[in-house]
């Protein structure tokens, strides 16, 4: 009986063995794969176009005539003569403790003609922080049936302004000198202008947790300014801070064609990138910085709520781009910290390394958070994963019932504005 039952054991386990040997070998080619991916995808920052600088000031002498440039408004105080040239629109809602550092900034520059603060039905004093610092406060409307509220806040923004162009904040960006005459700049080339920050993160682990949530998009997209234009369809914006020709954004409508869209700076650029704009994510870290969250939960809980762009991506690009995720940032960790890396997975980590020298640049106070972010990639897969099987449909107090998840083909779906003209006078 012994010897039956030892000769049986044998059989199944040198079954097992090539079924098991053949797994291995598949997740071996799978994360070469993902290797060899994120690896063309850094390769594109090499020729990344130049960050935005401020302008160089103009020294000509004044003829009096104004040199055409907006009127400055301070707090407290009203415009100067002159046609309006940059409106900033800032929506708000219930951000009494972040929007006065916003504004002050904003309206400290020469460059901003008129500052509108739309307040989203907010619970707090706003609305009364905008007035007295000296902006323009738009009280917004009761949220229609499928919009989100930021769609319908900026929308409503768009309408009241009247500078050629428009700039859209959050309330936790924190803008610096020069930000919006580089942004006007940055429009020369461009459509639609996303600006990237850099991030305030104090604390050791929200530090930590944002980085390895930030190595992710790279991983997925490449580094911030991509040499050339990609499609439509892997397009990346940041809503924070946005830049663009009035009349042309009113033409297209853009945020009414993405009002329902929870990832609403993406799906705004997809979709007026497949209308034929010229979309441009720079790097702004040295002209803007943003204070995002409080803690690293509200980092896990928020930013990894977005970060997924379930709702703008097709099921295809999600599962190839958690794919990434897994094998070429959280599995290298996982074997490291099991002691049982293989070549790859060291190689990887290496690459890691020198990435998270790159994104010390990112950050305003850069710690030992970002230089350790790394072993936290594995909970960062999870996050993602969880966000995207699972997507929360709710913000700011408020439950949105939008249906079934749109896809990249629904973010484009409608009539489609022709590009802006190009050849305008500006």
């Amino acid at each position: 009986m012994r010897a039956g039952t030892t000769k049986t054991a044998r059989t199944v386990g040198t079954a097992g063995r090539p079924r098991a040997g053949a797994a291995a070998r598949l997740l071996a080619a799978a994360q070469a794969v993902a290797a060899v991916v994120v690896l063309v995808r850094l390769a594109r920052g090499r020729r990344r176009l130049p960050p935005l600088a401020a302008p160089v000031p103009d020294t000509s002498p004044d003829t009096g005539t104004g040199g055409g440039s907006a009127a400055w408004i301070g707090c407290g105080g009203t415009p100067g003569g002159g046609s309006p040239e940059i409106s900033v629109v800032i929506p708000a809602r219930d951000e009494e403790r972040r929007l006065g550092p916003c504004l002050r900034a904003v309206l400290a520059d020469p460059a901003v003609a008129e500052v509108i603060v739309v307040d989203d039905e907010s619970s707090d004093g706003t609305a009364r922080i905008a007035a007295a610092c000296g902006a323009t406060v738009v009280r917004g409307r009761p949220l229609p049936d499928g919009w989100v509220g930021k769609q319908w806040a900026l929308h409503q923004g768009l309408r009241e302004a009247r500078g050629e162009i428009v700039v859209t904040l959050d309330a936790d960006t924190r803008p610096r000198p020069g930000l919006f005459g580089a942004l006007d700049a940055a429009l020369g080339d461009h459509d639609l202008v996303s600006a990237g920050p850099r991030f305030v993160c104090d604390g050791l682990a929200e530090q930590a947790l944002h980085a390895s949530f930030l190595a992710t998009l790279v991983y997925r997209f490449g580094p911030i300014g991509p040499p050339a234009p990609p499609p439509p369809h892997r397009v990346v914006a940041n809503g924070q801070c946005l830049a663009f020709r009035r009349e042309a954004m009113r033409r297209a409508d853009g945020f009414a064609r993405v009002r329902g869209h929870m990832t609403d700076d993406v799906a705004l650029a997809r979709t007026l990138a497949a209308d034929g704009w010229r979309v441009g994510f720079l790097d702004a870290g040295g002209l803007l910085e943003v204070d995002m969250h409080e803690s690293a939960a509200e980092v896990w809980r928020e930013w990894g709520r977005s970060l997924p762009l379930r709702d703008v991506t097709r099921p295809a690009w999600q599962a190839a781009d958690l794919a990434v995720v897994w094998l070429a940032a959280a599995l290298p960790a996982l074997r490291l910290a099991a002691g049982r890396p293989t070549r790859l997975d060291l190689t990887l980590l290496a690459v890691r390394v020198l990435l998270t020298t790159a994104l010390r640049r990112s950050y305003a106070r850069p710690g030992a958070g970002v230089l350790l972010s790394f072993l936290l990639d594995p909970a960062t897969a999870v996050r993602l994963t969880q966000a995207t099987l699972r997507p929360v449909r709710t913000w700011r107090s408020r439950a949105y019932s939008l249906g079934r998840p749109a896809c990249a083909d629904a973010v484009t779906r409608g009539a489609r504005p022709a590009p802006p003209d190009r050849n305008a006078a500006r």
